[in-house]
């Protein structure tokens, strides 16, 4: 690919280079929907399949449930239980993902006329997944058939304590499998290793694609079997919602059936049908219909912050309720947890950067630190990735001289993989994940040995990742062409997230016109361009940067070609455009 404006080297070291082929926008000639078209071929999707994308439905990529081992298995079982008014209790886990897959069984379940219960574990007291204890305490409270969403993939010893007390346990998960499966009625994961290419071809789907995929085969069950001659039909599309919250929350993919998902349930969710979704959005204090990036930083975190910070199952209670009092009451106690929640992560993610000197030589940055709070560091790993460019793990050891850790990684390098490894190999007591987030236990004693084994198994892959990388760019526009109508059109080619970027576009050149630091460490400047354009641009915690510093205290009426993601602007009368910097170049 060839460089941008002939960038090798910008103010953040980094080479720009068209993500396809070179969009110039300010061509008198160019039309939105060119821009749309190339903007889904860049991100993969051949020329041919481009009206398919441009409008993804549910119906254009969704796949026959059957394809997936044991889902038939399971589909069959569930509406046994249905139809013989069986106790089950879904057991899910206590992040976003697994609240939104046990939220949908409940409410699929409801609607097929079964009461379920619901067990999410305390992430404390209990840890990650299913627990021995746990499984045959609810058996012994009426539960023969349990559902566990978003854990138990790896759950051997629980699922033989299970089965042992005569339970049958139904597991639902997206997590990496390791080749020998636990004991389970049925287990029905995308990363099984023995799955068909076609299911496998699904393994970016978090938990609650998958729970979407399992009621619809248990829909398809029970019409067959004729259940619904006397009843009406759930209408599974108003569950999207759901799938939608989940999938962005958990940062899947958004690519293929993923994006259907988010496309499709943002509309749904629109319409504020969900009792428990329609508080949680007025109290994120979001006075218009949620977009993609809302999901992730405004009502995903609040969810979030249940299970962290406060009680676990109250993303459940959230979602599932049917009464509006009770739906404001926990919608404001999250709100509140998450408040709480932002203090903690701020003294933890100050105290790992702290750490940061020491991690230069390392591929992988593994800090760990006495009586951190477990419930922020998986969005703390997510920080130090952001600010090393590298995966990232946090440890919060306890007093026990136990160890509880959670990772993100970079595109390229599979760090759920390399946590089951290592687990196989004796380093840990416990871990799993998928390739761009994992979980671990471990001992205090063995952090230095596991930051090694680590170092060794992923250094190729990461070196590898950092000499490919170079800053993306999907168009080049003049100043006076970013306006909130160019942004609009870019949108149409969403929703964006995890493996959809957003676009990246290339801008002026331009002159600073003010700078000043806001919030904690975050930069914004007024810019004007030579065509007598101004905006306002974000450079996002990056006051102490060279990018920050450069903004701040550069040279004034120097110009700078400026690049990074646009953004409406919507808090006033009047939608404005702004852009959130990713690096800026010098232009003279």
């Amino acid at each position: 690919m060839s460089t941008v404006l002939n960038i090798t080297h910008s103010i953040l070291g980094q080479r720009w280079q068209w993500r396809s082929g070179d969009v110039d926008t300010r061509d008198p000639g160019f039309q939105p929907d060119d821009l749309v078209t190339q903007l889904l071929m860049a991100r993969g999707v051949p020329r041919d399949d481009i009206d398919r994308h441009r409008e993804p439905t549910i119906r254009g990529f969704m796949p026959d449930p059957s394809i997936f081992r044991d889902m038939d298995c399971a589909a069959e079982r569930l509406a046994d239980a249905v139809q013989s008014q069986e106790a089950v209790t879904i057991y899910g886990d206590y992040d976003v993902d697994g609240a939104t897959s046990a939220a949908l069984l409940i409410r699929l379940l409801r609607e097929l006329g079964l009461e379920a219960g619901h067990y999410i574990p305390d992430r404390l007291m209990e840890g990650y997944g299913p627990s021995g204890e746990a499984l045959v305490r609810i058996g012994a409270g009426g539960s023969r058939l349990i559902v566990t969403v978003d854990c138990g993939a790896m759950a051997y010893e629980a699922l033989a304590q299970a089965k042992n007390a005569g339970l049958e346990v139904i597991v639902v998960d997206h997590h990496k499998c390791a080749a020998q499966l636990p004991t389970a009625f049925a287990l029905v994961n995308p990363n099984r290793l023995d799955e068909n290419d076609e299911a496998a071809s699904h393994g970016h789907l978090a938990a609650v694609g998958v729970a979407f995929l399992l009621a619809a085969a248990v829909v398809r069950v029970l019409r067959l079997r004729g259940f619904f001659e006397q009843g009406t039909e759930p209408k599974l599309i108003e569950l999207l919602d759901l799938v939608a919250l989940g999938t962005v929350a958990d940062v899947a993919q958004l690519r293929g059936l993923n994006r259907a998902f988010v496309a499709q349930g943002l509309k749904v969710m629109a319409g504020r049908r969900n009792i428990g979704l329609a508080a949680l959005i007025e109290a994120s204090r979001l006075n218009r219909a949620p977009v993609c990036s809302d999901l992730g930083f405004a009502l995903g975190p609040r969810i979030n912050a249940g299970g962290r910070v406060g009680k676990s199952d109250l993303g459940v209670r959230l979602l599932t309720t049917q009464d509006r009092d009770e739906a404001r009451m926990i919608a404001a106690e999250l709100d509140r947890l998450n408040e709480d929640r932002r203090a903690i992560e701020g003294i933890v993610q100050d105290e790992a950067e702290a750490m940061l000197p020491g991690q230069h030589n390392r591929a992988v940055a593994l800090l760990a630190g006495q009586g951190w709070h477990p419930g922020v560091i998986g969005i703390v790993a997510g920080r130090i990735k952001e600010k090393t460019g590298k995966p990232s793990i946090i440890i919060a050891l306890d007093e026990n001289g136990i160890g509880k850790g959670s990772g993100r990684s970079i595109g390229g390098v599979d760090l759920g993989a390399a946590i089951i490894s290592a687990r196989e190999a004796g380093l840990l007591e416990a871990g799993g994940g998928h390739a761009m987030a994992a979980g671990l236990t471990v001992k205090a004693e063995n952090v230095e040995a596991l930051s090694q084994w680590l170092d060794q198994r992923l250094e190729p892959d990461v070196a590898r990742a950092s000499s490919n990388s170079a800053l993306l760019i999907d168009a080049l526009l003049s100043p006076r062409g970013l306006n909130p109508a160019f942004i609009d059109a870019m949108e149409t080619a969403g929703p964006y997230g995890m493996g959809w970027p957003s676009p990246r576009i290339v801008t002026g050149p331009v002159r600073i016109i003010k700078c000043d630091i806001v919030g904690k460490d975050h930069v914004r400047a007024i810019v004007s361009g030579d065509d007598g354009a101004s905006f306002k641009a974000m450079a996002f915690r990056q006051g102490e940067s060279p990018l920050g510093q450069q903004l701040l205290h550069g040279e004034r009426g120097r110009k700078y070609w400026i690049t990074g993601r646009a953004k409406v602007d919507d808090w006033g009368p009047t939608p404005k455009a702004e852009l959130h910097i990713d690096d800026i170049a010098f232009a003279d």
